[in-house]
């Protein structure tokens, strides 16, 4: 990585570094920095915010960390332990990445997010920003008892449903889904698996990794193809006495949903005849347009289009799709608008890439082609250095910065919506902005 001086002495929170046994340590003499690509960067200090509740810190094996040297203000590295990085919760959007130097010989980082971390006054900093209003995934709405009671109520309800008992004991209990442990306290969005294949070969896949690769993948794949029966059997109930309820095809723990269309079409209409309640979504790569329009003729309220940059090379670079390009994912968007479905892009997020100007151009080209509806911005869980490995890009990126980009796109694009989830069919057709999901006690 290079370092670029910063222009003048900035006071941020001090850099933080781990000693490899699980304790994390101020460096008072080095101010925290953040990255973007290859660069380390100074941080503005209207940009840091308090780490929030159900924020996570990472050391980072064989990783020096980078800092502004109190003193001088010259970049240089601290030598005292490894780096540290934070891992922040939905509905929060990180503005820089960790800035470190890594070894030669150093491991690939799991599939996590790493946002740059300071500390000051006794409180963790993040640079980041609340994207989201919503609350369906903040940590304190979340109780252990609660969770296992209803998990358990809801597998004693459908004992003979494999994707039940997919959802309780390996996403709800075992990896701890954010999504499946709402399913189990009966409010918002259920997910539903439904594709043990994929037509993507995503380098940071969290389901499945090849043997050869580095790393490995955070949890295990859906093995069998629900029947339209499994999923309509839990799926109604959910949709007539959940909050603001959703349900979601397409999840972490499987491959393409669109793979399993004609399924997902016969429950959409099976779902119908029992209720008009709620949304049906699709979490996709969007690969197969035909199969979207076929889905939003079933009724099919809304999809989002999980994408790491809208240009092409990039794109492909990182997906490495099979029988698919990169256009199709565009056609399917505007097929949606077609139809007059809600369109989302499921952006991964990655500062000094997602705010250049490169790919500024490459965004605003889709939503002016497509007529997207919002955008979804989430932290990108992938080791920077492994991931830029991967891409054509080149290392002399011209940076907007995420605030400029916002601010950019809010200017130029006054309809298109912000966010972290899916909204409901409610918050589509009502007062966007309005908070739906409410922490009941």
């Amino acid at each position: 990585m290079s370092i670029k001086k910063p222009l003048s002495f900035i006071h941020s929170p001090y850099l933080l570094y781990a000693d490899n046994k699980g304790q994390i340590f101020e460096d008072d003499s080095l101010y925290a920095v953040g990255r973007l690509v290859y660069d380390a960067v100074p941080i503005p200090l209207e940009d840091w915010i308090e780490l929030p509740d159900g924020g996570n810190l990472y050391e980072l094996p064989q990783r020096q960390a980078i800092g502004i040297d109190v003193k001088t203000g010259e970049m240089r590295l601290c030598t005292k332990g490894v780096a540290v990085a934070a891992f922040i919760p939905p509905a929060h959007t990180g503005l820089y990445l960790a800035a470190y130097e890594t070894a030669n010989n150093a491991p690939t980082l799991p599939l996590f997010a790493y946002t740059a971390v300071g500390w000051y006054q006794n409180k963790f900093y993040v640079p980041a920003v609340r994207i989201e209003k919503d609350i369906r995934q903040e940590s304190s709405g979340y109780s252990k008892s609660a969770i296992a009671l209803g998990s358990k109520q809801l597998l004693k309800n459908y004992p003979k449903n494999r994707l039940v008992q997919h959802l309780m004991d390996n996403c709800c209990n075992t990896y701890h889904c954010p999504a499946a442990r709402n399913l189990s306290l009966g409010r918002w969005e259920c997910p539903i698996p439904t594709s043990p294949a994929c037509n993507a070969n995503c380098i940071g896949c969290i389901s499945f990794q090849p043997a050869t690769e580095t790393i490995v993948s955070t949890q295990d794949r859906l093995t069998f193809k629900p029947t339209v029966a499994e999923i309509v059997e839990f799926t109604v109930p959910h949709l007539l006495s959940a909050p603001y309820p959703i349900i979601s095809f397409g999840q972490g723990c499987e491959g393409e949903p669109l793979l399993m269309w004609e399924t997902i079409r016969d429950a959409i209409i099976e779902i119908r005849k029992h209720t008009d309640k709620g949304t049906i979504n699709i979490n996709t790569n969007g690969s197969k347009p035909n199969a979207i329009e076929a889905l939003c003729k079933a009724g099919l309220n809304s999809a989002r289009i999980s994408t790491n940059s809208l240009q092409p090379s990039i794109y492909e670079a990182y997906y490495r799709p099979n029988n698919y390009q990169f256009n199709d994912i565009v056609e399917s968007l505007k097929i949606l608008h077609q139809y007059k479905r809600w369109s989302s892009i499921n952006y991964f997020v990655f500062p000094g890439l997602t705010d250049s100007e490169q790919e500024y151009q490459a965004l605003r080209k889709c939503i002016k082609g497509t007529h997207l509806k919002m955008i979804q911005w989430r932290n990108f869980n992938i080791d920077p250095d492994w991931y830029l490995s991967k891409l054509p890009i080149n290392h002399e990126q011209i940076y907007l910065g995420m605030k400029q980009l916002f601010n950019l796109l809010n200017n130029e694009f006054p309809k298109l919506r912000f966010g972290y989830f899916n909204p409901p069919i409610e918050r589509i057709m009502g007062n966007f902005e309005k908070d739906f999901a409410r922490i009941e006690e």
